[in-house]
């Protein structure tokens, strides 16, 4: 026997991990798919599709990295088998086999009761059969190949079969195909860019709402301009656009009222149907003690009015001693 130990050893673990690994990220994946293309009002009524696309990202990260290590290590020992039939009665092999399938056996019994609760928990049926073939999709590939080649080893057959050669191709060919669809449900690297500059937008612009609030609360006038806000004493500026530096646009409407506008590179998904869980809100509730909270927009420019209310923002002088 060609004895490599070591290296079988070390093989044999990195194959084992790299399977669970890329097993439970490949899982999260198609659950968010699900989550997003077939949402829950009773669950996602508050949650909208893009809260999602961070565990999708996450989960890319993983299958990109580690399922293609898992794909050479396991291609890599099948040939050395090939090459070596007598490396086929390794302990330590027959004990990650064996292990494997237990795992996967054990996976598809708690993931089955674990569905199963949701479903009688109210979980809408499509979502929960979903949910099921996935599960069976993932642990029934696995402990199917790992248990196929148990068999294998017993009647001492030739590997050059279906259950061997065909069937792990069919299984790369899906994933490949998940994770390509998550550049399009998630988007790509360079349209995150542009959302995340967006979201910056955003935060800016409700910093400067609550600075030209302060400020009215403080001299019971709008500023005339931005200038206006910045005190460098108490360390107090302004922010400028991210990428552009440009100043936000801002224009007085009325004693008080406002409005404050940039120009967004991407659209905001929240109230795009399937993916909005947050109801559209009247601006009477929507804008509470004067503040805009709806920061919905389009791609270019888009304007933000708020309307201050003098009886909840008004502070009150204390009286002179």
């Amino acid at each position: 026997m060609n004895k490599n130990l070591p290296r079988d050893v070390f093989l044999y673990f990195l194959s084992i991990i790299t399977l669970v690994v890329s097993a439970v990220s490949f899982g999260v994946l198609v659950f968010q798919y699900i989550n997003i293309y077939f949402p829950d009002a009773l669950v996602d009524y508050y949650k909208p599709a893009s809260s999602y696309f961070s565990s999708i990202r996450h989960s890319l990260a993983f299958v990109i990295v580690v399922f293609p290590v898992y794909v050479w290590a396991s291609r890599f020992l099948r040939l050395d088998i090939e090459a070596n039939p007598e490396k086929r009665d390794l302990k330590i092999r027959k004990w990650l086999l064996y292990l494997t399938v237990f795992v996967a056996g054990l996976v598809i019994i708690g993931d089955l009761v674990a569905l199963l609760n949701t479903f009688l928990e109210g979980e809408i049926t499509s979502r929960f059969i979903l949910k099921i073939l996935t599960i069976f999709f993932i642990a029934g590939s696995a402990f199917y190949y790992y248990f196929k080649e148990l068999k294998l080893d017993d009647s001492k057959k030739d590997w050059n079969i279906w259950s061997i050669r065909v069937f792990p191709l069919i299984v790369i060919i899906v994933v490949l195909t998940v994770v390509v669809s998550g550049f399009f449900v998630a988007g790509s690297p360079s349209n995150r860019r542009m959302e995340r500059f967006d979201e910056r937008r955003i935060q800016d612009l409700s910093i400067i709402q609550n600075q030209i609030i302060n400020y009215w609360q403080n001299k019971n006038v709008l500023p005339d301009n931005l200038n206006e806000l910045t005190d460098e004493v108490l360390g107090v500026f302004v922010p400028v656009d991210p990428k552009t530096s440009e100043s936000y646009e801002y224009f007085i409407l009325g004693p008080l009222s406002f409005e404050l506008c940039s120009t967004f590179e991407t659209k905001s998904n929240n109230n795009i149907k399937n993916n909005i869980r947050v109801p559209i809100i009247e601006s009477a509730i929507l804008r509470p003690r004067g503040q805009n909270y709806n920061w919905q927009h389009d791609i270019g420019r888009t304007c933000f009015e708020s309307i201050i209310d003098p009886d909840f923002l008004r502070i009150e002088k204390p009286l002179p001693l």
